[in-house]
């Protein structure tokens, strides 16, 4: 077969290949009738980058193999002395000495080896001159003039089949960089500017207007709630009556606790008349006189008890407890609390957050509370407190607790306790993009585990 009808079975052979790898190996297998080489291998990449693709006579050359770990060595020297171009490289142990100096001590034992007189090496390369890869047949001698122009001629066809196949090449960041254009440069330097922006951190949080000096008012006695003297956040004033429990049961021990006061005042005075001639009446006179007393200390405890029936305010304020209709005939117990007595000069805020928005918060760390009766003119307060532990807010959310204190300035006329809303709390400064992908990434690593 005439050299001529070579090149052409080559290049149908490149035309069939549908991957780069099926044509590295058409060039390393299909090419040993043109040029009758010892072996034949076929390198992607350039440089110290460039890996093997395929070797000839084998379909998967093995990687740790001693020929390959010193090809991979070899071939970046190899690469070297041929430049950029096509060409015949002589074995360093048969060249010149200035190219057996040059060559590493491995590069000639290997040599001298595995390979034999010398390699011819061609390059792949893309239209636009970027090199796709090596082609490089082993020879015993170097290939004459009509050979090297069909390689020549060859590498064009491979080169393009192989441009083709892979696909459009994966630019490096500089040409990415390049390809965007001026204003498109402008706004990638100005997204990347917003997205190191420090910015507070954050969060929504349900709140509610509290009092912050604020006095119980507890049950002082075992009883029933009878009735209420004070509506929910009434102003009320020192000693002004606020409820009062049921004093059927006491009255009834207050009535039995009289008459056992009366009989036994009156068994002491018979025995007391007894006494002057009866010597045994006379030594029951202390026992009786005893017993009365212990029926009028029952009784002064009773009266006491009764006259703590009725709750009034220790000091000036605003009654502030849930519908009265709750608390009407239900048994309360000594020191239950039923309602507070608060100073409307010192409102502050209530903030259940929950665990989930939890932030890192510094002292006084400012509130931007946004109540459902003005939603449109937001309070300013500072976090004073903040609590250990998370617990259960009002709606069954694990959450933790936080206090705040309004501003001196700020009008309390618009901070009734009791009034509800949305606290916006906000944390420490920190980078745009963090603001942003801080919950996607928590999300993200609670469903992961990572």
């Amino acid at each position: 077969m005439s050299v001529a009808a070579q090149v052409a079975h080559l290049e149908a052979r490149a035309r069939a290949a549908n991957t780069p790898a099926e044509l590295a190996f058409s060039i390393a297998n299909d090419s040993l009738n043109l040029l009758g080489f010892r072996q034949a291998l076929v390198m992607a990449g350039s440089d110290a980058q460039a890996r093997l693709l395929t070797l000839s006579g084998l379909a998967l050359p093995p990687e740790d193999s001693p020929y390959l770990i010193w090809l991979r060595r070899c071939w970046p020297w190899v690469q070297t002395q041929l430049g950029d171009a096509a060409g015949w490289l002589l074995s360093p142990v048969l060249a010149g000495r200035a190219t057996a100096d040059s060559a590493p001590d491995d590069v000639r034992d290997g040599w001298s080896e595995w390979w034999p007189e010398g390699v011819y090496a061609l390059p792949l390369k893309r239209r636009d001159g970027v090199t796709l890869g090596w082609a490089a047949f082993l020879l015993e001698r170097e290939p004459d003039q009509l050979h090297r122009q069909a390689l020549a001629h060859l590498a064009v066809h491979w080169s393009y089949c192989w441009e083709m196949l892979g696909g459009k090449p994966r630019l490096g960041w500089h040409a990415r960089w390049q390809a965007l254009g001026r204003k498109r440069h402008v706004a990638v330097v100005v997204m990347l500017a917003l997205c190191v922006l420090p910015v507070r951190q954050s969060a929504l949080a349900p709140a509610e207007i509290v009092a912050l000096d604020a006095t119980a008012i507890a049950a002082p006695l075992d009883g029933v709630v009878k009735t209420f003297h004070v509506r929910p956040s009434q102003a009320v004033k020192a000693g002004d009556l606020l409820f009062s429990l049921d004093d059927t049961t006491l009255r009834n021990r207050l009535e039995v606790a009289t008459q056992s006061v009366a009989v036994a005042d009156a068994e002491w005075m018979a025995t007391s008349q007894k006494a002057f001639d009866n010597q045994q009446s006379k030594s029951e006179l202390t026992q009786l006189r005893g017993r009365a007393e212990e029926k009028r200390a029952e009784l002064a405890a009773v009266q006491a008890q009764l006259e703590r029936i009725d709750v009034r305010a220790p000091h000036d304020g605003i009654a502030v407890f849930s519908a009265a209709d709750d608390w009407l005939g239900r048994p309360v117990s000594t020191g239950e609390r039923i309602m507070q007595i608060a100073n409307p000069q010192s409102a502050g805020v209530l903030i259940y957050m929950p665990v989930s928005d939890a932030l890192v918060l510094d002292e006084n760390a400012p509130v931007k509370l946004f109540l459902t009766v003005k939603p449109l003119s937001p309070l300013d307060a500072r976090v004073t407190e903040t609590s250990y532990q998370a617990t259960l807010s009002p709606d069954n959310i694990s959450s933790y607790r936080l206090r705040a204190a309004l501003d001196a300035a700020q009008s309390l006329d618009d901070a009734r306790i009791g009034l509800h809303g949305t606290a916006k709390v906000s944390g420490r400064r920190v980078p745009l993009l963090y603001y942003l992908l801080r919950r996607p990434l928590a999300t993200a690593r609670e469903w992961s585990g990572w």
